[in-house]
């Protein structure tokens, strides 16, 4: 995690916060064995959306090095085609085991919330960094005083 900037392991440790606050939840929900197949569904996309965020940063890194342009858009269109691949394969294989194996509903709903902690990730940084760019009313005064009245 060190090779990746400060927004991307912002948004990362979000993502590992929001699955843990979901877990914590799918846990007092079932309370039972049932919140076993959840959390593991929720960690499993919650590491598809981590890898999804070290693709992306890696693409941006690679496309800035590059010198044609066209390539550059080819490499970024192939790397967003990668990524939603992979979170079609992972849904497509618990939508096929929730069907075809006796597996309780629960892995479907762990899906479906692993799926919102990027979302939610990203929404967090972006709440963050609203707050960061507003400024208030005491430091607007303090950074520009009136001007001095200099006539008399």
């Amino acid at each position: 995690m060190k090779n990746l900037s400060a927004p991307s392991q912002a948004i990362i440790k979000w993502i590992i916060i929001s699955a843990g606050i979901i877990i914590a939840i799918g846990i007092i929900v079932y309370r039972s064995f049932e919140a076993l197949p959840f959390a593991l569904s929720v960690a499993i996309i919650s590491a598809l959306n981590v890898g999804k965020i070290w693709m992306l940063e890696r693409a941006v890194n690679k496309i800035t090095d590059m010198d044609d342009p066209d390539t550059g858009k080819n490499y970024v269109k192939f790397q967003y085609l990668i990524r939603y691949f992979g979170t079609a394969i992972v849904l497509l294989a618990i939508g096929f085991l929730y069907l075809y194996t006796p597996v309780p509903i629960s892995v479907v709903w762990g899906a479906i919330a692993g799926i919102f902690t990027m979302q939610l990730a990203i929404i967090r940084i972006r709440f963050i960094k609203f707050e960061e760019d507003t400024p208030s009313e005491d430091s607007s005064e303090q950074e520009n005083p009136p001007p001095e009245d200099t006539s008399s």
